[in-house]
Parts: structure tokens; C-alpha cells; sequence
């Protein structure tokens, strides 16, 4: 009777999280069936401790990258049915349940130990690597667990969370330059004349607004490339791809309207906000 409390217990506590979380849209909407709301809230608790060890806290990188490889430890052995605690117990059975690839868990893990270690990407394709385990994950997490695997859906899938994760470094330059890390590719850093010291002293110049206009404008095509999914999609997984894209180009135009003014401005979405791009996405054809 006591682990059934407990495992009732943890799975409140990872709904109430993916409930309460606000970020560019809800991670949980009226949208996602109940029948699959568990699941996700366990995939985003998960998530969630895990970039905690990775930010938060007074940890040296050591000491995080020895909790994420505890974490993956605890990862490994609930797969193969030993359980450090009933949320990941639960966590086991929903990927066995729902037949989820490990791998959406694992690359996960393996994205928030690149941001303990890596600080700065040469180029955009160094950038695109990464988003393949920060971000691109959660999309196919979700696809699987609606039953759309084909490769079609993935890809544009892909576009849809790259452009997702583009948009919340743009959103965040100034918070994470303060945790010395820089998601904008310094040979086009270099190739628009903006140097570190910019972002050091929080500059509004010209060559930023360039830069960051270029940045902004690739990620645009990116979400337009990952709306191809919609189609494929059934309907209630459509309304909240919709939705969460939509939230996605809204911070883009925030961050233009500012005038590209990301270093001293944190563009971010009200509540308001949320329920008008929720009502345009049940319009959108």
C-alpha cells in the first residue's frame, strides 16, 4: 500500500511540474490526451532534473558531470528493472509501455553534459549537432508516443525542435553569456564584426542587430520546414504542434520588434499571449 502511495505520489508531483512549467508554450495542454499526459510529464521530469544538475546549484563541472553520470546510472539500471526510486519505476514502464527508443533519454543526457563542458560551437553545423541531442529528442519522444514513426514526420519533427532550441538561445543570450556559454557560431560572430566584448558590455550596435537578424531569419525557415509535419499529425497533436510553433515565431517576432535587443531584453510570452496563439491554432488550416 506504501508504494503505491509513493508511486501516486510521484506521478503528481512530474505532472504538476510539466503542468506549472511555462516556457514558449505549455508542456502539457488540454491538447495531449489524459491517456498520454503521464507519460509526458515523467519524459519532461526527467528532462527537467536532469538540466538542473546540469545549471543550477554551486557545482563545479566535475562535480555536475559525476550527478549526470549517477543520473544516467539510475537510467540504466531502471531499464533493466532495478529501480532507485518509483519514479523511475514509472518512467521504465512508460518506455516499455509505449515502446519509446532509450535513445530520446539517453541523447538527453548527453546535451546537458556538452553544456557543462562546452562553452562555445565554431560553426552552425557544430550548433545543429547539438540541438540533435537537446532538443530534437523530445520531438520524436513525442511522435512515438502518438504512434507516428516514419522517417517523413521525424525530419520535419527535427526542423520543428532545432528551430524550437535556435529560438530559446536567442531568448536567453544575455542569461546564458552570464554562465559563460555563447549558442551563436563564432565564425559568424566574426563574419558580422561582433566580438565577445559586445556581449560583455551589452552593447546595442549595428553589427549585433545584423548578426542576430541573420540568426532570427534562419530560424524562421526552420520552423516553416517543420510545419510539413502538420499534415501528418492527428488532430490533437497537430492543434498543440501548432500551438508550440506558433509560440516559437512569436518570441521571433518579440526579439524583432526589439530591435534585436537580446542582450539587455528577455522577450518572453504572457499567459494572455499563450491563449490567443491557442485560439489561432485551432484556426489555422
Amino acid at each position: 500500500m506504501s508504494e503505491q502511495k509513493n508511486t501516486v505520489d510521484e506521478i503528481r508531483e512530474s505532472e504538476k511540474l510539466a503542468e506549472t512549467h511555462y516556457e514558449n508554450f505549455p508542456v502539457i495542454s488540454f491538447f495531449i490526451p489524459k491517456s498520454k499526459r503521464k507519460d509526458v510529464a515523467l519524459y519532461y521530469r526527467f528532462a527537467r532534473e536532469a538540466d538542473d544538475i546540469a545549471d543550477e546549484g554551486d557545482f563545479t563541472d566535475s562535480e555536475r558531470l559525476y550527478l549526470l553520470d549517477e543520473y544516467e546510472n539510475a537510467l540504466n539500471k531502471a531499464l533493466n528493472g532495478e529501480y532507485k526510486t518509483p519514479f523511475w519505476k514509472e518512467l521504465a514502464l512508460s518506455i516499455e509501455r509505449n515502446k519509446l527508443s532509450p535513445e530520446n533519454y539517453f541523447n538527453l543526457l548527453k546535451a546537458f553534459k556538452q553544456d557543462v563542458i562546452k562553452k562555445r560551437y565554431k560553426t552552425f553545423d557544430e550548433l545543429k549537432d547539438y540541438c540533435r541531442n537537446s532538443a530534437n529528442p523530445v520531438g520524436r519522444f513525442i511522435l512515438e508516443l502518438f504512434q507516428a514513426r516514419d522517417a517523413e514526420s521525424a525530419a520535419y519533427s527535427d526542423a520543428v525542435c532545432t528551430a524550437l532550441q535556435l529560438t530559446n538561445f536567442y531568448q536567453d543570450v544575455s542569461t546564458d553569456f552570464k554562465k559563460s556559454r555563447i549558442y551563436i557560431p563564432l565564425d559568424e560572430m566574426k563574419k558580422f564584426g561582433v566580438g565577445e566584448n559586445v556581449f560583455e558590455k551589452r552593447e546595442k550596435c549595428d553589427n549585433f542587430k545584423k548578426l542576430m537578424t541573420f540568426q532570427v531569419e534562419r530560424t524562421r525557415e526552420f520552423f516553416t520546414e517543420g510545419k510539413k509535419l502538420l499534415p501528418n499529425l492527428p488532430k490533437n497533436l497537430k492543434l498543440q504542434i501548432t500551438w508550440t510553433v506558433k509560440g516559437g515565431e512569436a518570441i521571433l517576432n518579440k526579439i524583432e520588434k526589439l530591435d534585436y535587443d537580446v542582450l539587455n531584453f528577455r522577450p518572453k510570452l504572457s499567459k494572455y499571449e499563450f491563449m490567443i496563439l491557442m485560439i489561432k491554432s485551432f484556426v489555422s488550416k
